[in-house]
């Protein structure tokens, strides 16, 4: 028994090592990739994201929020600022003990010249095809394939189909899935994962993509709007 509680005790030690390692050559990819554009790059805990961008459900999860690892700064005719996401959950096990569960995952956050209304698109799932068979859908669109993928929701019917016309919903089919929200003068990007610095690049790219697949009579009525 004691032995095996050492190695218990040594697999988790260099578990711990192992993980603070990559941790800490992640940070360094991101300061190089920030440094590389001439971003700012901060590894700091920034606390009240959820209060600056309460329009932004996936924010304010959980209690103990924070963002962290945080890149910004000017790209293109926006701004963008790509962090991960702490958030914690808690629960109680069968003897009444209180568990903290954490949880984390990325984002890209773009800050465009235009104000942008309300939409949210994601990767269906198995409880919106259940909702569905109950008449709770999401919006529907021409492509059977894009309806059967994404869950989009928008309190402006006409404004999603301005957005995701045949082009754009072709776009979004070919890439990697991410929950896209439009909401002010912001698109948010993220999923559950935590991204490296290619995965961030790869999300960045999807969101501007996107962004530049709006029609120019939209983005005309977007800038009188703004």
């Amino acid at each position: 028994m004691p032995l095996i509680f050492v190695a218990v005790v040594v697999a988790i030690i260099v578990a711990m090592v192992v993980s603070a390692a990559q941790a800490r050559k992640r940070r360094e990819a991101l300061a190089q990739w920030a440094n590389e554009n001439g971003w700012s790059f901060s590894p700091a805990n920034q606390h009240h994201y959820d209060a600056r961008f309460p329009q932004f459900k996936c924010l304010a999860q959980g209690d103990n929020r924070y963002a962290c690892n945080i890149v910004a700064g000017p790209h293109g005719d926006h701004r963008i600022t790509v962090f991960d996401y702490h958030y914690e959950t808690h629960s109680t096990d069968s003897k009444g003990r209180r568990q903290t569960h954490h949880h984390s995952f990325s984002a890209v956050l773009l800050e465009l010249p235009l104000t942008l209304k309300p939409l949210m698109i994601r990767p269906e799932n198995l409880l919106d095809k259940i909702a569905g068979a109950f008449g709770w859908d999401d919006i529907d669109f021409e492509s059977a394939e894009f309806s059967r993928k994404f869950h989009v929701s928008s309190p402006d019917r006409r404004w999603a189909y301005d957005v995701l016309h045949p082009r754009a919903m072709q776009f979004l089919l070919d890439q990697r899935r991410y929950s896209i929200q439009f909401a002010d003068q912001h698109v948010l990007i993220w999923n559950s994962s935590t991204f490296d610095v290619p995965a961030f690049q790869n999300a960045l790219s999807i969101a501007e993509g996107l962004v530049e697949q709006l029609p120019a009579y939209v983005r005309e009525q977007l800038a009188k709007m703004s």
